[in-house]
């Protein structure tokens, strides 16, 4: 049996000074790559998620109600979607982008990013990747559950940002694809200031919570 740690979008317009920050975000960034120095041995495969928008349509608004709608962020292409400096992408295997086209908060919508683009700015040395979706025919596109199979994986460990949505999202639908999921709190950054909802469903959905 394999285990995967799913990184879940750790960007930067997502951490102090995007467009759409979450308090501790940055801290967060650090805090991984911390423990993957750490523990980077106890996984078999290492992943991270990115929103990656393009045209998104609804889920961008000039004036967000921040449920459902929110300030343009994480555009294809652009500083604000590239990972965050302080998260160490040496460990990383595979990238997963999602949201190009519509609103997409679980990394299960995500599809399998070209291996030729580094999606963190420091990295690049030949410009800004493409804004392109990964793959443009759905039939040929590798979804992370996809690609989780083909490595047999069966047990995963989901961190990142936000707790109450992408985390979430992301961690309740490996559930439901079969996977037994850990979230470790230390490790992700919320919305809201008071998360215990957000871990109530996650435990009552058969999720185990680890503080770190």
């Amino acid at each position: 049996m394999a285990r995967a740690l799913i990184i879940v979008d750790v960007q930067n317009d997502f951490c102090e000074g995007g467009s759409l920050a979450v308090t501790g975000g940055a801290a967060v960034a650090g805090a991984i790559s911390d423990y993957l120095d750490a523990r980077h041995q106890h996984f078999d495969h290492i992943v991270a998620t990115q929103d990656w928008h393009i045209e998104p349509g609804s889920h961008f608004s000039d004036d967000p109600d921040m449920v459902d709608s929110w300030p343009p962020h994480c555009r294809a292409g652009s500083k604000g979607a590239e990972l965050h400096p302080d998260l160490d992408s040496e460990y990383v295997q595979a990238y997963f982008r999602k949201g190009q086209y519509a609103a997409a908060y679980s990394g299960f919508e995500g599809v399998l990013a070209p291996e030729d683009e580094v999606p963190m700015g420091e990295r690049l040395a030949g410009g800004a990747p493409s804004t392109e979706p990964a793959d443009s025919d759905p039939e040929d596109a590798i979804g992370l559950d996809d690609w989780l199979q083909s490595h047999d994986v069966e047990e995963l460990v989901v961190v990142g940002i936000a707790t109450d949505y992408c985390v979430k999202a992301t961690a309740l639908d490996a559930v439901q694809a079969g996977y037994a999921v850990t979230v470790i709190g230390g490790l992700t950054a919320g919305i809201a200031e008071d998360l215990s909802s957000t871990y109530a469903e996650l435990e009552e959905n058969g999720v185990e919570l680890e503080e770190q």
